[in-house]
């Protein structure tokens, strides 16, 4: 597999210039590379300690979901000269999704964990940067049965803030960081939100607003989604592919 190959399939698949995002995203190709694709790796985020992992593992592709630029226009120095140092010696390309992978029908982030809590016929709601980035769901469910299964869908504790009715009945999701936008679920008929953190506030807020909201980890609903994706590129191009784990228990 050329590399050329692999973002042209990515980007269609994705539709990655149509999907708005924070401007520090910067979806897409990231890191080029000399071309040939061997071993391909896949983690949340693309950290000094996971690319160092991948270089270790012979990854020379790496999908990452929260790319190299989050915090903006900075000096090659420190700590992103070693990592561009690391990509180069190991001759890996990048390639970064962010909300284009989250509201992926298939392979995103949202989409996985609401079929691992066994919900379906989800509808996009909460528009964001020109388009929906999330899902609800008209269900019935008792909100502790619901933790139960989030808590096996991630892998660990689920918090809850029990702010809404027992049995849940219209439920949102947005997987990652979205617990601050409680209001804005519950204006939209939300009454049990799903998402992985929020600030403090965000809990007393919705127990005002009459929303169950549930913190599920940012890092831990967002490992399903390049996961799905790496799967899928390493089967239609034969090569071999690994998820490189590195949990922020956030």
């Amino acid at each position: 597999m050329h590399v050329n190959d692999a973002v042209r399939y990515l980007d269609e698949l994705l539709q990655t210039s149509e999907v708005g995002d924070y401007p520090q995203a910067k979806n897409g190709l990231q890191i080029g590379s000399s071309g040939a694709i061997s071993r391909i790796g896949a983690a949340v985020d693309a950290s000094e300690s996971v690319i160092s992992d991948a270089a270790d593992a012979g990854v020379d592709f790496l999908l990452v979901h929260h790319g190299l630029f989050w915090s903006g226009l900075e000096p090659v120095t420190g700590s992103n000269y070693r990592k561009v140092r690391l990509l180069m010696e190991a001759d890996m390309a990048v390639y970064s999704s962010h909300l284009p992978l989250d509201i992926h029908p298939q392979v995103g982030n949202n989409a996985l964990l609401a079929a691992a809590v066994g919900l379906e016929g989800g509808l996009p709601f909460f528009e964001a940067f020109g388009q929906h980035i999330g899902l609800r769901f008209e269900a019935e469910m008792n909100r502790e049965v619901l933790r139960d299964h989030l808590e096996r869908a991630v892998g660990g504790a689920v918090h809850l803030a029990p702010g809404g009715p027992v049995v849940a009945r219209k439920i949102g999701i947005i997987t990652g960081g979205a617990g601050g936008e409680v209001l804005k679920a519950a204006e939209a008929g939300i009454d049990t939100f799903i998402t992985g953190e929020g600030p403090h506030w965000s809990y007393t807020a919705a127990e005002e607003a009459g929303v169950n909201l549930f913190y599920a980890g940012h890092y831990a609903t967002e490992t399903s989604g390049v996961k799905a994706l790496a799967e899928l590129l390493a089967r239609k191009f034969a090569v071999p592919w690994q998820f490189i784990d590195h949990p922020t228990g956030l």
